[in-house]
């Protein structure tokens, strides 16, 4: 790409900036969390409609996905679960293809009396803008939109077609990008703005969640040592999970990408209740649990060892041992994923057309992160042939209190998107 074009799609991404923030700021103030996603997304395909796309919402039906590989189980139903895509078209297609995916569902807020101010009404303070959904991920889908923005306002479109994908469900199960896959979304690559720091994410972990439901004998607090406490019961299972965290912990255990890494795997249990009445002794218990797993470690084995692991605890226990516990599994059942380990030309060139755009506009070269999350792009890695690459802004507390994302990142990330696409799928006049 010649300087002068360079520099002018830099200038039209600032021209424009101004109106990102603003558009930025209206999206996070829906309250996007799991099933309440509708508002948000009529606003995507709203802005998407006003510029011509092509736009899809779609219902997501689990029938259509439940046997594609990635599937995660779901407890409860999809009535209200949309995902949107904007489709350019392009006339020449003498470029290659792309996917810009994101995803619109948040996390909840928490307890709004540990927030500064109210996590869905945004405020910019000090070069930041607050709210929660603000950086993971709404930041990134916006920037996506004002990079392909920035081209169209010099009269220039990608020369092969971009799927714009505002997907929702990435927090809890990825099914949202698996349905755009069934749905024939697929591309030559697919860049992921998620915050992490303007670094390209080189691998990822997978993630396991599962529900322990327990049975405990109730009985009148008097006559509390001849029952069984659901609750106190979890409490040795928890420990034993610990010892498998540590386990898979073990250096001769890790992917080679989390060689270095302290911790990688980390076990949460993320929700826990039980029982009925202070004075009784609680008869049930469930806790949520959530553990991560390596790259190219079987999901399948992970399972098994997780349901040896609860139950050879829950043999040791007076109690349990006549009373196994109940696993449920739902929600995440995700794969790791390391776009390193693709070694193959298409993802050689994406990786240098991101590379070339960020230089130019940081004047430096693209850090690498292996990190201990997951995101959407497992699915394009690993079930489309697609080299995804995750690239986006930085942003602070992310589901945590005063989550919050820099507005200088958001600009050179823009920037680097426009360029990046530019480079990648080529050019063509409107």
């Amino acid at each position: 790409m010649d300087q002068e074009l360079q520099t002018r799609i830099l200038s039209a991404v600032d021209d424009a900036f101004d109106d990102e923030i603003a558009f930025l700021s209206e999206l996070t103030a829906h309250p996007s969390t799991r099933g309440q996603e509708q508002g948000a997304q009529d606003c995507m395909a709203g802005a998407l409609n006003e510029r011509g796309y092509e736009v899809d919402r779609w219902q997501i039906e689990v029938d259509k996905i439940r046997d594609l590989p990635g599937f995660s189980p779901v407890i409860g139903d999809y009535e209200d679960a949309v995902n949107v895509v904007g489709s350019h078209r392009s006339a020449s297609r003498k470029g290659r293809s792309l996917i810009l995916n994101g995803h619109i569902d948040v996390v909840p807020a928490g307890p709004l009396d540990m927030w500064d101010r109210p996590p869905f009404e945004p405020h910019v303070d000090d070069g930041w803008l607050y709210g929660r959904g603000a950086g993971d991920m709404k930041a990134g889908l916006v920037s996506n939109l004002f990079a392909l923005d920035a081209l169209r306002s010099l009269g220039l479109a990608p020369a092969a077609d971009v799927f714009f994908q505002s997907v929702v469900e990435e927090e809890c199960t990825g099914n949202g990008a698996l349905a755009c896959l069934e749905r024939g979304y697929k591309a030559d690559a697919a860049l992921i703005p998620e915050p992490f720091e303007e670094k390209l994410v080189t691998a990822q972990l997978g993630v396991i969640w599962a529900q322990v439901h327990l049975k405990g004998l109730p009985t009148h607090v008097a006559y509390a040592g001849s029952g069984a406490n659901a609750i106190e019961a979890a409490i040795p299972l928890i420990t034993a999970l610990h010892g498998l965290e540590e386990r898979w912990n073990a250096p001769g255990c890790r992917h080679s990408e989390y060689g270095h890494a302290h911790h990688p795997i980390n076990l949460i249990i993320g929700k826990i209740k039980g029982g009925d009445w202070a004075s009784s002794v609680p008869a049930w218990c469930v806790f949520d649990m959530r553990i991560a797993i390596y790259p190219g470690q079987d999901i399948e084995a992970a399972k098994t060892e997780i349901v040896d692991t609860i139950m050879e605890a829950a043999r040791s226990n007076a109690f349990l041992k006549n009373s196994l516990p109940e696993i449920v599994w739902h929600g995440f059942m995700a794969e790791g994923y390391a776009l390193a380990d693709d070694r193959s030309e298409t993802a050689t060139a994406a990786i240098g057309s991101l590379d070339a755009a960020h230089a130019a506009v940081n004047g430096s070269a693209l850090d690498r992160m292996a990190i201990t999350a997951t995101t959407d792009a497992r699915f394009f890695g690993l079930y489309a042939d697609t080299p995804a690459l995750v690239y986006g802004p930085r942003a602070e507390a992310i589901h945590g209190f005063n989550e919050r994302v820099e507005l200088e990142s958001i600009r050179r990330i823009t920037q680097s998107t426009a360029l990046f696409i530019a480079d990648w799928c080529g050019l063509e006049t409107i």
